[in-house]
């Protein structure tokens, strides 16, 4: 898949005057717009009923918040920005903490609200909420429309800023009246003569780097070449810029283990002889092993967050880190940084590439070989229950690893990162920074929208497959065929996983076994849906869903006990973990 770009818009001008909110769809037809998630309310009606009878599909959701998450899964699983809107106040607000999730993790969307007319804003009005205050602090950008023959122009630049450089988040706020106003046929915004890079100083330059960065990437290919212990650690910005094939490349070219962060898995294959799997926290012992080893490290599109570093200050103490980042706020940030290059990773990565020499360091490839024979990833079994990580391994077996699959957040998010071998970017969705609880089934139904010919599964916890369980009634009545599988240990298990380790097993408030019934709920709502208890069952029941045409849900009774190892301990070095082997030690 290519790096996120918007399409050139080209709009056509129009002789007769018109309402803004159908300037405000032609816009969105020419920014290349097929789909929008959203909920109507009052003050957004005038832009819906412009969309009446249009050729953009809009999908009604049962909650703003969803909305926000479906609009983010599309953008995850097609490289193009996705688009949702709501109505003024509450509606606005809801759309918050899925902004928040796309901006921490760098993801395109177009978010649009509806907000009551400019004469009474300030005032307290029905359904009033400062949304472009409110929001200010999780977009890239933001806009409050204030007149009407500027929404054209101010499309195009929402579409240009949410998808180049480092991708995020915008919101276009738009006043009621300013929907309803009547503007004139030469429109005020952008005709497309002047979408240009110097136009829009938003859009990422994919150009060759100048003679400075080109000093630092002789610098990077000669630490690489020099280098005993390399790892190569790559992150979301791989995706985002389309660079999986050259960090391939590179790690085949100079034989690097590479490791990757939760939003980078698919950058790199990870069945690949190379591969280290996930870094961190609940990363394998072999990848934090090497980390704490490696002599250099080459970060790509990464951002050295807390879940990934461990201690900082012992985070490659012996390692020249070379760090490529689209985004020149990002390095140094969290890290000291040796070799810094700021840049587009798959533009730097091309230029890199014939500048670093073939190399075969099989010292240190003997020693992760060790390291992943010594400290594989395992769990215990105990006899007639379901060990969580047996669902996720006997998932990617059914599916041959060639599914889509977003994560909810907590324990199932890590073992779905570390059981499912992703080959290919855009196939694992997962909340990184802002771990939020309800994401996964919403952006399962984006994913699916926007990849209609792939497997799409939707792996939950109990929990937090409650927090947007009414969207069944989306996938129902649009017969949207996502596949849910609850990994059920009728608790919040990573809070109680952590109430175990940390706070003497003193559990509060982490109890669910007063769950409902997940089977009932789902065929109440018109899905198909299955409980499944024991291991005997499992095989078959994967099966069968994989087989399954439409939507369905899988109630998975797993281990209650279960707990995801290996683990960093709060304050300890990456190579300090615990439960190395599966088992708390």
């Amino acid at each position: 898949m290519a790096a996120i770009q918007a399409p050139e818009p080209r709009h056509e001008r129009r002789r007769t005057p018109m309402k803004a909110a159908e300037q405000f769809v032609d816009a969105l037809v020419a920014n290349g717009v097929e789909l929008i998630f959203g909920y109507p309310g009052g003050a957004v009606l005038p832009l819906y009923d412009a969309l009446y009878g249009r050729e953009i599909r809009h999908l009604l959701v049962r909650h703003e918040q969803a909305a926000a998450h479906m609009a983010d899964g599309f953008a995850r699983a097609t490289g193009r920005p996705g688009v949702c809107l709501a109505t003024s106040g509450p509606g606005a607000t809801n759309l918050v903490t899925g902004l928040a999730t796309a901006h921490m993790d760098s993801i395109p969307l177009v978010a649009i609200t509806g907000n009551v007319p400019t004469a009474l804003i300030g005032s307290d009005a029905f359904q009033e909420a400062d949304i472009v205050g409110i929001t200010r602090p999780v977009t890239k950008h933001n806009y409050l429309v204030q007149d009407a023959r500027d929404l054209p122009r101010i499309i195009d630049e929402a579409f240009s800023i949410a998808t180049t450089g480092r991708p995020g988040p915008v919101l276009i706020d738009i006043p009621k009246d300013i929907g309803l106003a009547m503007v004139g046929g030469e429109w005020g915004g952008n005709t497309g003569s002047a979408h240009t890079d110097e136009a829009h100083p938003h859009r990422s330059a994919t150009k060759s780097l100048g003679s400075g960065a080109r000093r630092q990437l002789q610098k990077a290919a000669a630490a690489i070449g020099a280098a005993e212990r390399p790892v190569l650690y790559i992150g979301g910005g791989v995706i985002a810029a389309g660079a999986h094939n050259e960090v391939r490349a590179l790690a085949e070219k100079a034989n690097i283990p590479t490791t990757y962060t939760l939003m980078g898995i698919g950058g790199f294959p990870g069945d690949h002889p190379l591969s280290l799997g996930m870094l961190g926290l609940h990363g394998t012992a072999y990848a934090n092993y090497a980390m704490a080893a490696a002599d250099v490290i080459v970060a790509v599109g990464a951002r050295f967050d807390d879940r990934v570093t461990g201690k900082v200050s012992e985070f490659g103490m012996n390692a020249t880190i070379i760090h490529i980042d689209v985004d020149a706020a990002e390095i140094g940030k969290n890290v000291p940084i040796d070799i810094p290059i700021v840049g587009d990773a798959r533009s730097v990565l091309t230029q890199l590439l014939p500048l670093v020499a073939d190399r075969k360091p099989a010292a240190w490839l003997d020693q992760i070989t060790a390291w992943k024979t010594e400290y594989p990833l395992a769990y215990p079994s105990r006899a007639g229950i379901i060990p969580p990580q047996q669902v996720i391994e006997e998932l990617y077996r059914v599916t041959q690893g060639e599914a889509i699959c977003t994560a909810d957040v907590g324990q199932h998010q890590m073992w779905l990162a570390q059981y499912y071998h992703f080959r290919q970017p855009h196939s694992h969705i997962s909340s990184g920074g802002l771990g939020t609880m309800g994401f996964g089934f919403p952006a399962a139904i984006g994913a699916k929208l926007g990849m209609p010919h792939r497997s799409v599964w939707s792996i939950n916890g109990d929990g937090g497959f409650q927090m947007n369980i009414q969207e069944l009634a989306t996938c129902a009545a649009h017969k949207i065929a996502v596949k849910v599988a609850i990994l059920n240990n009728n608790s919040l298990g990573m809070v109680r996983q952590l109430q175990e380790l940390s706070y003497d097993s003193r559990y509060i408030a982490v109890d669910l076994h007063d769950n409902p019934d997940f089977v009932k709920i789902s065929e109440g709502f018109g899905v198909a849906a299955r409980r499944v208890t024991s291991p005997d069952e499992l095989t078959e029941a994967l099966e069968w869903a994989e087989r399954y045409h439409g939507p369905l849900v899988l109630d998975i009774h797993v281990d209650e006990d279960a707990n995801v190892y290996p683990m960093v301990p709060a304050g300890a070095a990456l190579d300090g973990m615990i439960g190395v082997k599966g088992y708390l030690e």
